[in-house]
């Protein structure tokens, strides 16, 4: 017998939208199949088994995260297919940062109402994370709160499980005075700082389509461009490079996160002028007449990953990061000093 409450569903939640919203994520999960993967969705845990072969000591690494509310762009322009993208971009790029590679990724999605058609489009965009961070997507939860989110509304959460040799965790303690410090170029906001960015913007329906003309599309559309991942040129970087330390410049900026990064004896200094600041981050700090310490303070302001190197090994680094396709940056050096990010 199919599974159906009236009851249930009279208390405003529909079981036969959530079975609909699997059937419409399966095409788009089967994208993020990897070696490893041994469940298909619909059990109660998604099983994995990872390779192993060559590891002395296999770690594992594990990152969670959400979107934040970057999620009330998603809600204003209608459009769901990238905040998946978020999602899984805020925990694998942490993961990366270890020097693990992430294994497979899990999904959290609370709803007021289901919508199947909807709640696919935000797994697609899960999915298609999921596949520029080559791991699999193996599990997840829809859930409907009635009553609790607005029947427009929903979260996005998840997490990430990825594996590293013990020898080759990435961790800071091989940092040292010397070291020149490589910035990766951000697409933009990523998923951070949006409680001041709707203040700044006064978003609503009206303003999340207004223009400026340092700005190539509306207001809205470049707030709402996804975070982006930077884990397999980082791993390709690990691969070829004497990477001392990974920091992903989330939520507190360059003064919370580079510190992270640093081992005890040492300090990060940043030449601002080598930052190449994004034109939204030029518009937000106009438009809001925020001090420059503040955006710094909160924003990636164009750098989304920050990595170490020898100088020796600066051109070689950048040269494998263009290559992976990304715009990379000599901004700063690390000096003797005392876990701290200086700016100048």
């Amino acid at each position: 017998m199919e599974s159906f409450s009236q009851s249930y569903k009279d208390a405003g939640v529909d079981v036969t939208a959530g079975y609909k919203a699997v059937e419409l994520m399966k095409t788009h999960i089967a994208r993020t199949n990897v070696n490893g993967v041994l469940s298909g969705i619909g059990g109660f845990g998604g099983l994995f088994e990872p390779n192993i072969k060559g590891m002395n000591r296999p770690v594992l690494v594990s990152g969670t995260d959400g979107v934040g509310t970057k999620l009330k762009l998603a809600f204003l322009l209608d459009k769901h297919d990238t905040i998946g993208i978020d999602a899984v971009a805020m925990c694998v790029n942490d993961v990366v940062c270890s020097g693990a590679a992430p294994l497979f990724f899990l999904d959290y999605i609370a709803v007021g109402k289901n919508f199947p058609e909807r709640v696919a489009q935000i797994v697609s965009g899960v999915a298609e994370g999921c596949v520029q961070s080559g791991c699999a997507l193996i599990g997840g939860e829809t859930a409907e709160m009635p009553g609790f989110y607005p029947v427009d509304e929903y979260d996005v959460a998840g997490f990430s499980v990825g594996m590293v040799d013990y020898d080759k965790i990435i961790d800071g303690s091989k940092v040292k005075s010397g070291d020149v410090i490589i910035g990766l170029a951000s697409s933009g906001v990523h998923s951070n700082g949006f409680s001041l960015v709707r203040k700044i913007f006064g978003i609503n329906e009206e303003t999340i389509n207004n223009t400026y003309p340092e700005l190539d599309k509306p207001l809205g559309e470049t707030l709402l461009t996804p975070t982006k991942i930077y884990v397999k040129s980082m791993l390709e970087i690990i691969d070829q490079c004497n990477v001392g330390a990974i920091s992903h410049i989330t939520g507190g900026g360059f003064y919370e996160n580079i510190p992270r990064m640093l081992k005890e004896g040492t300090k990060a200094v940043i030449e601002k002028a080598k930052v190449p600041v994004l034109p939204i981050f030029k518009v937000m700090q106009r438009e809001g007449n925020i001090p420059e310490r503040d955006m710094f303070n909160t924003f990636n302001m164009g750098i989304g990953m920050m990595f170490t190197v020898p100088a020796d090994e600066a051109d070689k680094a950048i040269a494998v990061a263009e290559k992976m396709g990304e715009k990379a940056y000599v901004i700063g050096e690390i000096k003797d000093g005392n876990k701290e990010v200086e700016l100048w």
